[in-house]
């Protein structure tokens, strides 16, 4: 059974915007059985460009239900089905993101007609609905509305089924069916219960064995990805020793990420070992040359060398992101180990660089713009507190680095006033400072938000 589902918002977001309508269409293939529509009050404003586009204005939703008064119903309508929507990830992130916010997580099957629709219908110049739509002689009675929308995309699957049937295409495998190469000795239902939630997973063998340990903002979808792309020797021949998986869920990512490496280095997973070793290949390092400039240089990493500010899984990577700071800062092409040559490097040319290549700019004043950089890039003798999701809805996820040295992680309620950094102290599990962890926390705060931040 296909529950086909659209839904309007009050913005393009699903961290920050809510739902205004739902519609879902119940179809078993050959016709529709049941349907749920209705107006939901999104409880914040609509835009009004958002009401231009879609006709839903505040006073429609006035008097509608809210999204926890329709939960229970969405859940009974939608239940043992497979959850379509054109251009899905849209409209689950948003329902799931809804159900989050009340404390249930939401999971289903998902299908998108968008990306059948490439597959089954090639050579479009636009997959928009509203195009499909035009090229299929579908009719859409009120475009950018639920009901209209959802009922439009139930006709589009009717006729995606029927050219699959035609084609003898295998475009509607469902999970069993993604799942048939797997050792029989896994439960397929162990790998549909797995959640869609930011956690570390644990692979084992027949011997209970843990074979890999991973990480993922979104476990059930990274397990999938294991277990559908064999692309290696080494991927089809984990995936036969693999009979039974275990998670954490963590939150937030970078708990996810600290998690991990401290799990990998107590367990030493065989399907681990090799992936390491490839992961993190260069690093950026500083030193201050003869003539006291602060330098930056991208070079290979080494296990017995100093610990790199930053680590890259390519040198491109790494250049791109030298390139990218050397702008932010003004910094000279040359001492951030770009130009190679002698005299000025070429941005002084362009007088992008103030000339410390040349001598014209002192090393006093060049540093003051590369220390902010060197700055941001350390946590020597720094104290926080990284504030960030946790768990549950009622719950914060805490990381604690003191005088630099990544001290632990932990869980709070939400309710707790923290008042001084001892008090963290009592909810943090103690974990081993080393070279990764310090590489981790610093690559992430340089490309990631968390919730708060708190130094002392």
């Amino acid at each position: 059974m296909y529950a086909v589902v659209d839904i309007e918002t009050t913005g393009g977001s699903p961290k920050f915007e809510k739902i205004t309508e739902i519609a879902v269409y119940l179809f078993d293939g050959n016709r529709i059985v049941d349907e749920f529509a209705t107006l939901i009050n999104p409880e914040r404003l609509i835009p009004s460009h958002i009401s231009a586009l879609t006709g839903i204005t505040n006073e429609m939703v006035a008097d509608a239900p809210k999204f926890y008064e329709i939960a229970a119903d969405l859940i009974r309508v939608t239940e043992n089905c497979i959850f379509v929507a054109h251009n899905v990830t849209f409209d689950y992130s948003f329902i799931k993101n809804e159900f989050r916010s009340l404390g249930y997580i939401y999971q289903r099957e998902h299908i998108c007609t968008v990306q059948l629709s490439r597959k089954l219908i090639p050579g479009l110049r636009s997959y928009s609905l509203g195009n499909l739509c035009h090229e299929l002689g579908i009719t859409i009675n009120h475009r950018h509305r639920a009901a209209g929308d959802a009922l439009a995309t139930t006709r589009l699957l009717e006729i995606l089924i029927n050219n699959n049937n035609a084609s003898g295409m295998r475009m509607f495998d469902t999970l069993d069916s993604k799942l048939r190469k797997l050792n029989p000795g896994l439960d397929v239902q162990t790998v549909k219960n797995l959640p869609e939630e930011a956690g570390v997973y644990y692979f084992y063998n027949d011997r209970n064995d843990i074979i890999y340990i991973g990480k993922s903002k979104n476990i059930k979808t990274r397990v999938l990805s294991h277990l559908s792309n064999l692309s290696s020797k080494r991927a089809i021949e984990m995936v036969q020793r693999l009979t039974s998986i275990n998670y954490e869920l963590t939150g937030s990512e970078l708990i996810a990420l600290l998690l991990e490496s401290s799990e990998i280095k107590k367990h030493k997973p065989l399907y681990n070992r090799a992936q390491r070793r490839s992961l993190f290949q260069y690093g950026l390092y500083s030193f201050y040359d003869a003539l006291g400039y602060l330098n930056f240089e991208i070079r290979q990493n080494k296990a017995d060398e100093s610990v790199p500010l930053y680590s890259f899984g390519s040198k491109k990577e790494a250049l791109n992101y030298v390139n990218s700071n050397l702008e932010k800062y003004r910094l000279c092409q040359k001492y951030c180990g770009i130009y190679k040559g002698q005299g000025a490097c070429f941005h002084y040319e362009l007088m992008e660089c103030l000339g410390a290549c040349t001598g014209k700019e002192p090393a006093g004043e060049y540093n003051k713009r590369a220390g902010l950089w060197l700055k941001s890039l350390t946590l020597e003798n720094r104290n926080m507190i990284l504030i960030d999701k946790g768990r549950e809805t009622n719950e914060y996820s805490v990381v604690k680095i003191e005088n630099g040295k990544y001290i632990g992680f932990g869980f709070i309620d939400q309710t707790v006033a923290v008042t001084n950094a001892e008090q963290i102290d009592n909810y943090i599990v103690k974990h081993n400072d080393n070279h990764e962890i310090q590489s981790i926390i610093r690559n992430y705060l340089q490309n990631h938000r968390v919730l708060k931040k708190i130094e002392y």
